[in-house]
């Protein structure tokens, strides 16, 4: 019997070769009028009902058996908001899997998807995000109780890139699609969403059914650029990691934060940047910041000489701040750091920076994530 980790790889290969087969995104969205009442049959196609026992005791982790009894879902009621600003999600450290489980099975999944994309990377389809929920787990926070997915997200690069990860609910859903119907009402209308149920919310076949249809919700609104490109999309994606991994950083919690934001940073990097710089700066300024903290000087100037990269000649609150630690980073390390020197420099001439510049650490504390 294969390992759950194979398991998810060989179907994540053949989710990505059925859509490098189609015709381009049209084939991605589901058409006709029965897609705007979201039916039952969206949560879960017929191809994968054969397969969901085995789903069920692989991929997926579930709650005893007394869970999923018949009950109301706190996550599906209005009111509850999961994404408050600085703290993400609240309750799942408690009884999240644990991120080992996925990271085994990445290497060998990152190898074989990126195989695969090298080998079609001149073909005229686009290439298009996969997600893969690797996790879906009940979680107790009294009063509320709601299942939290877990989705690896896998794009065209490196072969040895890791999936980045993103943890939201069914509110989280909900209120993204609501925000997009809003706003692209025609271009949602084909699009298909898992209806709100009020009874038998945390049985195993419930949340394997949401489950698919996540991925498959995701992946439609990654094949329509006017849905991909959208604010609220971008912020479903990013703004729960960058909030708690501001928050984590603010409070000294320097070694759990990096990875916050390593994770958005490779978010960003598979998504896209339609918006400017603005937030991928923001996360490399607190990777340089946690890197500095945790005595790492290497891999913070690194991540300075990227943002420096990104920067060019622009005029931007964080030029001065990330000139002022190269520079400082660089006589640490004993490399060459004049052409940083002469830039703050003439900066500070023509007064656009004080001196000396506020500290990267500064501005990350003072930015205020909407």
């Amino acid at each position: 019997r294969p390992s759950p980790q194979g398991a998810m790889a060989s179907r994540l290969l053949h989710r990505l070769r059925h859509a490098l087969a189609s015709d381009g995104p049209g084939e991605a969205v589901a058409a006709g009028p029965e897609a705007e009442q979201f039916p039952e049959s969206s949560e879960l196609e017929d191809d994968d009902a054969e397969g969901l026992s085995s789903r069920l005791s692989g991929t997926l982790s579930f709650t005893s058996a007394e869970d999923d009894e018949d009950g109301e879902d706190d996550d599906d009621e209005a009111g509850h908001d999961s994404l408050p600003s600085g703290d993400g999600t609240s309750g799942e450290d408690a009884e999240r899997s644990p991120p080992s489980d996925g990271q085994r099975g990445s290497q060998l999944l990152a190898r074989q998807l990126q195989d695969f994309w090298k080998k079609s990377r001149n073909t005229l389809v686009p290439q298009r995000l996969l997600f893969e929920v690797t996790s879906a787990n009940v979680v107790k926070d009294p009063p509320s109780k709601y299942v939290l997915y877990t989705f690896a997200v896998m794009g065209p690069g490196p072969p040895d890139r890791q999936p980045a990860q993103i943890s939201r609910r069914y509110s989280d859903f909900e209120r993204l699609h609501r925000n997009l119907q809003r706003q692209f009402r025609g271009l949602m209308a084909a699009i298909s969403f898992p209806r709100k149920r009020l009874r038998r919310n945390f049985t195993a076949e419930t949340i394997a059914r949401r489950s698919r249809a996540f991925e498959q919700f995701l992946g439609h609104l990654q094949a329509v650029p006017e849905l991909r490109h959208a604010p609220d999309l971008q912020d479903f994606f990013l703004l729960p990691e960058l909030r708690r991994a501001q928050s984590l950083t603010c409070t000294g919690l320097y070694r759990e934060a990096v990875a916050l934001w390593a994770n958005a940073w490779q978010l960003q990097v598979q998504l896209g940047n339609p918006f400017g710089p603005d937030r991928p700066l923001l996360t490399l300024a607190g990777l340089a910041v946690c890197h500095q903290e945790l005595e790492d000087p290497g891999e913070a100037r690194t991540c300075c000489e990227k943002a420096l990269q990104l920067l060019g000649d622009k005029r931007h609150p964080f030029l001065a701040p990330f000139l002022e630690a190269h520079i400082r980073l660089s006589w640490r390390l004993g490399l060459d750091k004049r052409q940083s020197e002469a830039q703050l420099q003439a900066l500070q001439e023509a007064g656009l920076t004080p001196t000396p510049p506020p500290s990267l650490k500064e501005l990350l504390i003072k930015e205020v994530l909407e």
